[in-house]
């Protein structure tokens, strides 16, 4: 029981890390190419400098979670997807350390230097959280010791590539429709012509991933993950209809459809939290590769405690925030 538990405990961080985490990346991706000038750059910096680090703690505690629930998971997670993990890793502390430190600097040659690094920072993870995921769906190489003996280029094959492709429209989109929301003037005009096509595309893309998925062995029997799937890219389609008008519900409807397929997603991995291509005998389950009971117990004391003054402080910084930026205020980024 506590094993569910704590997978479908892991299975809500990634939702809420994706969807607030995901149009910071969009945002970093975007700002050096839609605005015109260094104000509007700044403006768009200031939309996610204040909330960026907050919600990176959905990531720290969803790995942490990983960790201490399912030892044999994150273990064998990282014997395989090791280069992916550490160049996701380097960019996300590279687009971070570049928020902070592109304006202590009027020098434009400082300035351009470090919306290339965010540029970078933000690619990365953007492209390979889709890369990794759909690894776990399609399967990887684990032997009889729990070690995925494929290597980085293992990981990129057509189905994943896709997926990366994917993921990253996706959070383009979502930077770009975020930007919309809480921007003025011809950054805010900018961001909305940007999301309509980004969403157009991400339609066809998703569309395209669902059905090569429905392909799937493990899933193509079960047609709840179709329901969620298309559910998912109505809410897509939604957005595209009405981001030209109401960049607020586009948000929102690119959030459900981001949290639809996070769910598909782990509703369609389990009992299993990896699938190995040597054969089913080597599969990670969640009660194969948990902690023992105690470990969980307290762990779960712990969450109970901890994950909603986490939610409350979230809810409050973005209340605090919650303003459009307008070339006239100061901008502290």
């Amino acid at each position: 029981m506590l094993p569910t538990i704590w997978f479908i405990l892991i299975a809500v961080l990634f939702t809420g890390y994706f969807i607030l985490e995901g149009f910071d990346y969009g945002v970093g991706m975007l700002y050096s190419f839609i605005s015109h000038n260094d104000t509007e750059r700044r403006m768009a910096l200031n939309t996610i400098g204040p909330l960026w680090s907050g919600n990176e703690v959905w990531l720290v505690t969803a790995g942490g979670a990983l960790f201490a629930a399912f030892p044999f998971w994150y273990a064998t997670l990282f014997s395989g997807f090791y280069l992916a993990l550490v160049l996701m890793l380097v960019g996300l502390i590279f687009r971070g350390v570049a928020i902070e430190y592109r304006s202590k600097d009027q020098s434009p040659a400082w300035r351009k230097r470090w919306d290339i690094i965010m540029t970078v920072g933000s690619f990365l993870p953007a492209l390979l959280w889709g890369v990794a995921f759909a690894n776990f769906l399609e399967g990887v190489p684990i032997n009889a010791q729990m070690n995925d003996v494929g290597g980085f280029f293992s990981l990129l094959r057509p189905y994943t590539v896709w997926a990366g492709l994917l993921s990253l429209t996706l959070f383009l989109a979502q930077g770009a429709t975020f930007l919309a929301l809480k921007t003025a003037g011809p950054l805010r005009d900018a961001a909305v012509r940007v999301a309509k096509p980004l969403l157009t595309t991400a339609l066809v893309l998703a569309a395209v991933f669902m059905v090569w998925t429905m392909r799937m062995p493990a899933l193509g029997h079960r047609p709840w993950y179709f329901t969620i799937s298309l559910l998912g890219w109505i809410s897509l389609l939604v957005a595209r209809l009405v981001v030209d008008k109401k960049q607020g519900t586009a948000f929102l409807w690119q959030s459900v459809m981001i949290a639809l397929s996070t769910a598909a997603f782990f509703l369609g991995l389990f009992p299993h939290v990896m699938v190995s291509t040597l054969g089913a005998r080597y599969d990670l389950t969640v009660t194969s590769a948990a902690a023992n009971p105690y470990t969980l117990h307290v762990m779960t004391i712990v969450a109970l405690t901890m994950v909603p003054i986490v939610l409350a402080y979230q809810a409050w910084t973005y209340w605090v925030f919650r303003k459009r930026i307008t070339p006239e205020q100061h901008l502290e980024y």
